[in-house]
């Protein structure tokens, strides 16, 4: 089968490692199943993977992708689940299983033509949805998903600063915030992308590290240490950041002081579980919020798309067709 797979690990230059070509079709565990890709998004777990973060050596070649929808071997539309974990090792959460991985990690992932899971991490796909949005949910959507309903800890009404508007996590937190009543607030380095923000549901956009015209409950950071001191001090007193990513950067300056005197929390987020996955998309079907799909590939044009999110060409999804 045709896949996506990654074939070396560079730091400096993770396209040098990227493979399009036949791969073999997938192994099928006892309890596992295979679903027929009909679309997978590009996220920037991809890229990481490439430059060897999250992905060992010893793993190689790995089809990529954690993304996916399709057809399952019933015949049913599904999402694909990229979680692999055991609820009850997590407490009830299986992205708080010590053992968890995701797609592409461990197991090899969704960018190919088909791709084999747990039974379990099967959502059946609304027929509201077409293939190319579901395939945006299990990554980028859940996670934004997560980070608003379950980690910040905020009601509707309350204002959420979104940093570095454009990315798939960074648009899906502005169009859910919107859709569930926050005061959206967003940052971009350019103007086209706060224009999109503000045309998303975002309430005002600001150039990145802009003062603000009010202290906001919570960020969602997703952008690491080019946004962290900017993010600290937009927040009130009491308030949080939920962080579920750092693009930019895993050390910046913690500004512990600034934390401890105005009491603020600082949160981590990972993913979400199946059953949040299952509720974001009914959350979609009753609101008619949709992903924001920067564009459509064919699968055999990956490269394309790989190269456009490593320079930042992007607002919202990629996404692989098939």
């Amino acid at each position: 089968m045709f896949a996506v797979t990654a074939t070396q690990l560079d730091r400096h230059n993770p396209l040098n490692g990227l493979t399009l070509g036949d791969r073999p079709e997938p192994e099928v565990p006892a309890g596992w199943t295979t679903v027929t890709v009909k679309a997978t998004a590009l996220n920037h777990h991809d890229l990481w993977s490439l430059r060897g973060v999250g992905l060992r050596e010893e793993n190689l070649p790995m089809i990529l992708g954690c993304d996916a929808a399709g057809v399952d071997e019933d015949g049913n539309e599904v999402i694909v689940h990229s979680v692999i974990g055991d609820p009850e090792r997590g407490g009830g959460d299986e992205t708080l299983d010590p053992k968890r991985s995701l797609l592409s990690e461990k197991y090899q992932g969704t960018f190919a033509e088909k791709v084999a899971v747990p039974r379990r991490n099967l959502v059946p796909k609304p027929p509201e949805l077409s293939f190319e949005e579901a395939a945006c949910l299990p990554t980028a959507w859940l996670t934004a998903y997560r980070m608003l309903f379950d980690k910040s800890g905020l009601q509707p009404g309350s204002t959420v600063l979104v940093q570095g508007a454009g990315g798939g996590v960074a648009t899906a937190l502005i169009a859910l915030g919107s859709a569930a009543g926050y005061r959206v607030w967003a940052t971009s380095r350019t103007e086209g992308k706060r224009k999109r923000a503000l045309e998303l549901g975002a309430d005002a956009a600001f150039e990145t590290g802009a003062r603000l015209p009010d202290r906001v409950d919570a960020v969602m950071e997703t952008v690491g240490e080019a946004t962290w001191s900017h993010s600290l001090k937009s927040l009130r007193p009491g308030g949080r950041i939920v962080v579920s990513g750092a693009t930019s950067g895993q050390v910046p300056p913690a500004e512990l002081n600034r934390v401890f005197f105005l009491q603020l929390s600082v949160v981590g987020s990972t993913m979400g579980t199946r059953d949040q996955l299952e509720r974001l998309t009914r959350f979609l079907t009753t609101t008619g919020t949709r992903p924001i799909v920067d564009r459509v590939l064919p699968l055999t044009q990956a490269r394309d798309g790989f190269a456009a999110m490593h320079e930042g060409e992007v607002f919202g999804k990629i996404v692989f067709s098939r």
